[in-house]
């Protein structure tokens, strides 16, 4: 077993948290430290899938599936809704037959729900210690150890540095050097409301995705059922990356004025005080230098459109305790954690930009897919087993 006495882990999000308990619990690490800019360790957003193996990743990490199912809720279908007609497209069965094919269900729950179950595990632990509050400016490393320095002057010493510090990761500059953030011209917008105020128009206990031309809504339970999660995601007519005036509330009416009622009445409801610009990088074969080394988004910021991002951080995580429980130095640990993962991710960034385009398709192309996918099984998963059947 490789063993890094210190661990510096800079994040305490989704990916940062998982991190720690996934080391913690291989038994690769010795002491580990978790370093958060915010003055908290809280989560900033609404709802959050998890697929099956998301939830595989956090079973190996420690997390008791009881905690996950007590806040989680399990969507009958995901739907694809036509957006303009109203009309449901295809539907994906994620019920009894989903559950015997992968052997966990497909989860929805509020994205400060899951880091709070993070939160609570990495607490229990001894080994891990909690650092908010901790802004981090540079970090450097060599082939034995490395060094990660805060804005209040002191400076970290580690066996291994992990970054995982999200889209604009400080750590990856240094690690893989600048590299393009790739702006895709949409932004969402996102909210959750109790649920029984969207009861004349949601979904039930399905999930629905309204696809249209350069615009969806995303809408599901979260929380037991009790809060409504809804996304509001379209391309702005004044994208430009040479400024961030684009995106703004006062464009959502316009994109969503031909969508059906119930689309139009989802919108209405929207929480439009601030917005996300959907964004990217390209894949890149390798994370590391030295001790250092990246995960999740500071790795591989994909688009949401398959709804993977945080679901690939967790796989991340485990991916890297395994590695180091596995193998005979951490440098041959960091080594087979690339090796498997950077493959892995890099297909699921392609999908997502993919099934992006897929989405907000127009004209002949709409017209095509909706015919095309009319004619498909609900509980045909061909399609995403090489996502949601990875353990």
């Amino acid at each position: 077993m490789a063993f890094a006495e210190r661990v510096v882990i800079v994040g305490g999000g989704i990916g940062g948290l998982a991190t720690a308990l996934s080391l913690s619990r291989s038994g690769g690490a010795g002491h580990i430290q978790v370093l958060e800019r915010a003055p908290r360790f809280a989560e900033i957003g609404a709802g959050l899938q998890l697929a099956p193996n998301a939830l595989h990743a956090l079973t190996q990490i420690g997390v008791p599936e009881e905690a996950i199912a007590a806040c989680g809720f399990h969507p009958s279908r995901l739907a694809l809704m036509d957006a303009l007609t109203g009309q449901l497209i295809t539907a994906l069965d994620v019920g009894e037959p989903f559950l015997r094919r992968y052997g966990r269900r497909y989860t929805v729950m509020h994205r400060g729900d899951l880091l709070q179950l993070l939160l609570d595990e990495a607490t229990s632990r001894s080994n891990i210690e909690l650092c908010a509050a901790t802004t981090v400016v540079g970090a450097a490393g060599n082939g034995r150890s490395a060094t990660v320095d805060t804005a209040d002057g002191a400076s970290h010493h580690a066996d291994l540095v992990v970054g995982a510090d999200g889209l604009h990761s400080v750590l990856r500059d240094i690690i893989i050097g600048e590299s393009e953030l790739v702006l895709s011209g949409y932004v969402s917008y996102r909210g959750v409301l109790p649920f029984d105020r969207l009861a004349d128009v949601a979904g039930g206990e399905d999930m629905l995705i309204w696809c249209g031309p350069g615009m969806h809504l995303v809408q599901y339970p979260i929380r037991r059922g009790e809060l409504y999660n809804q996304v509001v995601c379209f391309r702005s007519d004044r994208y430009s990356p040479e400024h961030d005036n684009w995106g703004t509330a006062g464009e959502i009416d316009s994109h969503y004025e031909n969508a059906c009622p119930a689309v139009r009445a989802g919108v209405e409801l929207i929480d439009r005080e601030r917005n996300w610009k959907m964004a990217d990088r390209a894949p890149v074969d390798s994370w590391i230098s030295g001790r250092l080394v990246l995960l999740g988004d500071a790795a591989h910021p994909m688009l949401q459109y398959v709804a993977q991002g945080a679901c690939q951080a967790l796989e991340d995580a485990a991916c890297l305790g395994q590695s180091l429980a596995q193998s005979a130095t951490v440098d041959d640990a960091l080594s087979t954690y690339v090796r498997i993962r950077a493959p892995r991710t890099a297909r699921v960034q392609h999908s997502a930009r993919m099934f992006g385009q897929f989405l907000h398709l127009d004209g002949m192309g709409a017209t095509v897919r909706n015919f095309l996918l009319r004619r498909r099984a609900t509980d045909d998963y061909s399609e995403s087993e090489w996502l949601h059947g990875y353990r």
